[in-house]
């Protein structure tokens, strides 16, 4: 008979399985990358747009990274 641990476990593992799902979805890697930042219009060197999918350089996708997670 399952415990409560059991029972958050697999309802903590459910949620990520979904969040990676979601996560999936917004990321297309297949769609070719970007030569040019979205952002501020630098090269994107073409070992990176080799990842496929790729619209910022290096340094705004860390910047949109770090910004994404703040709230207004």
């Amino acid at each position: 008979m399952p415990d409560d641990f059991d029972r958050a476990s697999e309802l903590e593992e459910a949620q990520r399985q979904r969040a990676l799902d979601a996560l999936r979805e917004r990321c297309n890697f297949r769609s070719p990358s970007l030569a040019e930042c979205e952002d501020c219009g630098g090269a994107i060197p073409p070992a990176r747009q080799k990842i496929g999918g790729v619209t910022r350089c290096v340094e705004c996708q860390a910047f949109f990274e770090k910004s994404r997670g703040r709230k207004p």
